[in-house]
């Protein structure tokens, strides 16, 4: 059993792996030598796994927005699995070193990131737009028209 997690609350849609030791300095996969194996079969798709991704549910559509500073959209992947798993992934390759360089010190971060999310079921799937505007990926989703049922009034005889 896998649990699921998005935004450090339950989240039934998102097909995010919850990972308890997260934080923590031995982490699950944070080198090595962790006390814990990573989640991830890919050593470079957790280095940059965490891409932050937020999602609101307006009454047209369903709307992602994803923090991938320093991509191009020729390098992020927008895509639709299993008729309702909307899958967006990239990679942000490492700067290439020169034998001249003296690095003092690396915190951005390279490698791949997948992140999937379960759409609802009025989600017209065949109708996604996605765009990239400084750095911020945004996935909309429209969601099918609800029909009101129709109100007739009844006659009252008598």
């Amino acid at each position: 059993m896998s649990l699921i997690r998005h935004s450090n609350v339950f989240d039934p849609f998102s097909l995010d792996l919850w990972d308890p030791f997260e934080g923590f300095p031995f982490g699950s996969g944070s080198g090595s030598n962790s006390v814990f194996p990573r989640i991830s079969s890919d050593s470079e798709t957790a280095a940059f796994a965490g891409a932050r991704i937020d999602w609101k549910e307006t009454p047209e559509a369903n709307v992602f927005k994803a923090d991938v500073p320093g991509l191009k959209k020729e390098e992020v992947k927008v895509e639709i699995e299993d008729g309702n798993v909307l899958q967006i992934s990239g990679e942000r390759n490492k700067e290439q070193e020169e034998k001249n360089d003296k690095w003092h010190r690396v915190e951005r971060s390279s490698g791949k990131f997948m992140r999937r999310f379960r759409l609802p079921e009025d989600a017209k799937t065949e109708q996604i737009k996605a765009s990239m505007e400084n750095g911020v990926l945004t996935v909309t989703v429209p969601k099918e028209e609800v029909k009101k049922p129709e109100v007739k009034p009844v006659q009252i005889t008598g």
